[in-house]
Parts: structure tokens; sequence; C-alpha cells
């Protein structure tokens, strides 16, 4: 656990770290000066990840998944405490010759200046604004969920849940030539967002049946649920909800077998299959910021705050906060 040194200045790196389940503070965070091959980044936003995170806040991160739960820069061990999350944009201010300067994102915990290898960090391509770039986490998972998913040209495509990874699961897949798209959502309000997206959508209770391919992101196991009745006969479905120590029940006695579904998880850290040899940590970061330039995608930044109110957000967070979709923090 790092010390509070004292006196504290304003121009000391500040961190913010769960110190116990359910309650988060901004602590000064030690930084030694970049070495070789090494760049000091300070941040400009950092975005929270709500479903991640808000288990992580809360404390509900399985003992079996401590190791492989860890984010790259994490400090501390889980439950608590712990500095976590892995969305940070910034500006290289120190480091070798050309990077000085360059906006970059990195999976960093949030925190007002770090130090990494250079290799940590992704130059933004031109035209894609920090302020959006904090979603390149979301859009990589994205990414991977539609290459588990390997969908078809004219496939009917259904998105169970409208937070910031369905969403984007659900833009990329309307781009797919003769695919029909449609999110899924209990909130009614998530309509105007799927339809500026370029998105049809539905309540549960009006969704299109007979998908034939489902992919569920609303981290609700009644979502699961859905997902796997709207699917076709053998169509798939891709999970990429992560439930941490909940317990999911699922009705496997109906139509499961009868319609001979398939259930495949999806999760980042280990590619789909057929682009793990090709496709390096480095190249995926690199499509999913290509991805962000598009200025539709700003819909999905509804939140700001400052750092200093991150610990009162993540709260806010874990206890629901259902209009809100992606929860930026701004750095001054």
């Amino acid at each position: 656990m790092p010390a509070h040194p004292s006196p504290v200045t304003a121009a000391a790196p500040r961190a913010c770290w769960i110190e116990a389940p359910g309650r988060a503070a901004i602590r000064i965070e030690p930084m030694a000066a970049p070495g070789a091959g090494e760049v000091e980044v300070r941040t400009l936003h950092s975005a929270v990840s709500r479903g991640t995170e808000s288990l992580v806040f809360r404390g509900e991160v399985p003992a079996s998944e401590f190791e492989r739960m860890r984010a790259p820069f994490q400090a501390g061990a889980f439950p608590a405490p712990v500095k976590y999350g892995y969305a940070s944009v910034g500006i290289v201010e120190q480091g070798p010759e050309g990077w000085r300067g360059r906006p970059v994102f990195c999976l960093h915990p949030h925190q007002t200046r770090y130090v990494v290898p250079v290799d940590a960090v992704h130059p933004l391509p031109e035209g894609l604004p920090p302020g959006r770039a904090v979603l390149a986490a979301n859009m990589e998972t994205a990414v991977n969920a539609l290459w588990d998913a390997a969908p078809r040209v004219g496939d009917r495509i259904t998105v169970v849940g409208g937070g910031v990874v369905g969403l984007l699961v659900a833009w990329l897949a309307a781009r797919l030539p003769g695919c029909e798209v449609e999110l899924v959502d209990v909130q009614s309000s998530r309509r105007a967002v799927a339809e500026r997206l370029g998105v049809a959508f539905s309540l549960p209770e009006h969704a299109r049946p007979e998908a034939d391919l489902v992919l569920h992101a609303s981290g609700q196991p009644q979502g699961l649920a859905t997902a796997l009745a709207l699917a076709a006969f053998e169509a798939t479905v891709i999970e990429l909800s992560w439930y941490g120590e909940r317990p999911v029940s699922l009705a496997l006695g109906e139509a499961f077998h009868s319609r001979r579904l398939v259930l495949k998880s999806s999760q980042v850290g280990h590619v789909a299959p057929a682009q793990r040899s090709r496709w390096p940590h480095r190249r995926r970061l690199a499509l999913a910021l290509s991805l962000l330039r598009d200025p539709v995608l700003d819909l999905l930044v509804t939140d700001t705050a400052p750092f200093d109110q991150l610990p009162e957000v993540l709260a806010r967070l874990a206890a629901g906060a259902p209009d809100t979709l992606c929860q930026r923090i701004d750095y001054a």
C-alpha cells in the first residue's frame, strides 16, 4: 500500500485507489522519472468500465480470478486495496524522440501522470479526439466479440444489452453487407441512441425471433435468457457479460437442446482462434482506435466528471446509474 507523503503538492501524481469494497479515495502516487525506453504521460481523460470496475469496486471478483483479472499496471491486489482501470488517454511529456507531445491511449488505471514503457502506449490516429479515444478498450472488446461470432453476409443479428459494448457490437455488425441488426434492451431510452447509430431497436417483448446470431452484453442473467429465447434453430449465442461472483440460472430444459443452440463465451483477454496468430495486442488496439474516428460515437460518452470526483462516481455507478453509458473522467 503506498504511503501518503507529506506535504501534498499539487504537482504530485495522484491516483484513485479502491481502499475497501465500496470505498475509493484519491492518493498521492510515487513516480520515478522515465528511463530509457519509457514515456511519461500526462492524463487528459480516462473512462470507467461500467461492468468490470463496478464489480471490482464492490469487491465481487472471485478469488479464483484474482490473477487472471489483473489489469496492466494494476497496483495492490483484489479485493482491496487496489488501483484498477484500463482506459487512459493522455499526452506524452517525456520520452524518446518522436514521442513528446503525442496523444496516446494506454491500458492504465486512473492516475494524473504515470511512467510506462513506450511499447505500452498507442498513438491516436489522425482525426480521433482524445475525449472519444477512451472508448478504445470497449471497441477492442466489441471487435473480438464479432471475431468470436463470425457473422455471415445476410445474417439476422440480435444484440441483447444496450450498454457501451453492446452498442458498439451492434454498430459494427450493422455495417456488414446484408445483415439485419436489432438491439434489444429493457430501457426504451436506448432507442434514440441505437437509431442514431443506424441500428433497429426493440424492447424484449417485441424483439424479432429467429436470429441467426445473438450476442449478449446486458450483464444480467435475464438478458442471457432473452438471448437464448431469440435464437433460431442451431444458432449461436455469444456471451460477453461477466458476472463476477453472481450465480446465473438458465432454463436449459426448455428449447435449448431441441433447437441445438450453441452458447459460447467471448473475452478479450483471449482473442478468437482464427485471428490469434496474426493479431497481437498492438495491432488490435490500432484497429480499435481507427474505428473510433466516426463522430457519431460521441453519443456513447454520456457523462463526464473531474478526476477529484472519481471516488463518488464509482460509488454511483456501482449502485446502478442506468442512464449512464460511458462515464468519462476529465483531468485538469
